[in-house]
């Protein structure tokens, strides 16, 4: 039986809406930790290091897509709610169009700067080069990736979650398959391994493009009756800054990461981060698929004044982030050793570093889900402000601060535990948000 965004949620109704968007989320984490696996298994340590060096670059210079995309799917979102679904349309098909010009233009740019970006930080000689290679690659694919990216919410307000599930598993596999067929038999070693990534991003655009241009019985559909909407792209902007400001800042804080484990540990602690990251991608997509499958729901019900609903979906949402991230932390306490060994058991003290960092940095998932949520929860409420204060205090504010301050009083360990205090920070200023607007918005 359909479910729709109008329904009553109950937990079971609730996770069997959201699960698409969690898998979806997980798959299109896959695409770097493949990468990283084949890399760092069949062609080096270094080339591994430095696609973990280059990562945080691609993920801000796509990260608008993230931000229109989102912020996009509340206004989309609500409009549906005010049952207008003749200018929804019109919205989403002016935003596609937005999403594709930037893709172009950010990728332009990202071709000629990511030299000069990998070298000031701290990227030469070998490692500098791959760099240059794997992001140049990944960049002429940039409106593909972008597209993608604003597609996964898109399907889930146009009621098809199932279908950007099978979207973005095919991509995944696909991305897989590339990489045995160019890395493991072909031997082009970095070079295949971008090209796949690129590849099977450019096939998941494709395939929801056409979707969308067709005739179907989504909620959504591209048309060509719509025009420039500047006031709808500046709310979607605002709305969805939350969103790129948590990619953006993510990405400093990798850079400030990475520039820290250079100094304390040498390649080893890039390699060693990237390990953790390739495995907290997967962990932290659970989140932000549950945020983002849930996010349309809210919106809806919030164009429709539903109240009820919004205080039934904001209590489930808190139990479920408490419980998810209680079992995170158990997970990586029994599974640490296992997940360090796929990807480096080649190097036993690198082993050894990954192992004893995981399992500092996993105590940080007790209290991510929470912040994720409440960012999300206020996009698809309209209040870009309070979910880019979220956001920016969490990514920008306590985890800069806390990499700067934390590895110069404890050393390596610093590095790790960084993580940890600035998650702690964020959970305290995102409930003190989410006391503070629950009368405004009657969800609590």
């Amino acid at each position: 039986m359909r479910i729709q965004l109008s329904d009553h949620f109950t937990y079971n109704k609730l996770l069997r809406f959201v699960l698409p968007s969690i898998t979806m989320m997980i798959f299109t984490s896959i695409y770097s930790v493949v990468d990283g696996f084949f890399v760092s298994n069949f062609v080096g340590k270094t080339p591994f290091a430095a696609i973990n060096l280059i990562m945080p670059v691609l993920f801000i210079l796509s990260s608008i897509g993230l931000m229109i995309g989102a912020g996009g799917t509340a206004i989309v979102g609500k409009t549906l709610g005010e049952n207008d679904r003749e200018q929804a349309n019109k919205y989403f098909s002016m935003l596609v169009c937005v999403i594709a010009v930037a893709g172009v233009v950010f990728g332009t740019v990202g071709f000629f700067a990511i030299r000069p970006l990998a070298m000031a930080l701290g990227a030469e000689g070998a490692m500098l080069e791959d760099c240059v290679l794997y992001g140049r690659v990944i960049v002429l694919v940039m409106p593909f990736q972008m597209m993608q990216m604003s597609f996964q919410s898109f399907f889930i307000t146009a009621e098809k979650p199932k279908l950007g599930l099978a979207t973005t598993v095919i991509a995944g596999v696909s991305n897989i398959m590339l990489d045995v067929l160019f890395i493991v038999v072909f031997q082009w070693g970095l070079f295949g391994a971008a090209f796949a990534t690129a590849l099977s991003q450019t096939l998941g655009a494709v395939i929801a493009l056409v979707y969308f241009l067709r005739k179907n019985d989504s909620l959504l559909r591209l048309t060509t009756k719509t025009k420039f909407y500047g006031k709808v792209l500046l709310r979607s902007c605002t709305n969805g800054s939350s969103e790129m400001v948590s990619n953006v800042a993510a990405s400093l804080v990798s850079m400030l990461y990475n520039y820290q484990l250079m100094r304390f540990a040498g390649e080893n602690g890039v390699a060693a981060y990237g390990v953790i990251m390739y495995v907290s991608f997967i962990f932290s997509a659970i989140f932000y698929g549950y945020s983002m499958g849930s996010a349309p729901i809210i919106s809806y019900q919030f164009g429709a004044g539903n109240h009820n609903e919004l205080k039934n979906m904001f209590r489930k949402s808190m139990v479920l982030m408490a419980v998810t991230g209680s079992a995170m932390l158990l997970l990586v306490i029994v599974a640490a050793d296992p997940l360090a060994k796929v990807f480096v058991g080649y190097d036993q003290d690198l082993y050894d570093m990954t192992v004893h960092a995981f399992r500092i940095f996993a105590i940080a998932f007790l209290l991510t889900g929470f912040s994720t949520f409440a960012s999300a929860f206020f996009t698809a409420l309209n209040d870009g402000k309070i979910s880019a204060a979220i956001a920016f205090l969490r990514t920008l504010l306590f985890e800069t601060s806390a990499i700067l301050i934390i590895p110069a009083l404890l050393g390596l360990d610093g590095v790790w535990w960084a993580i940890v205090v600035a998650e702690f920070a964020a959970f305290i200023v995102t409930i003190a948000f989410l006391i503070m607007k629950r009368k405004k918005y009657r969800y609590a």
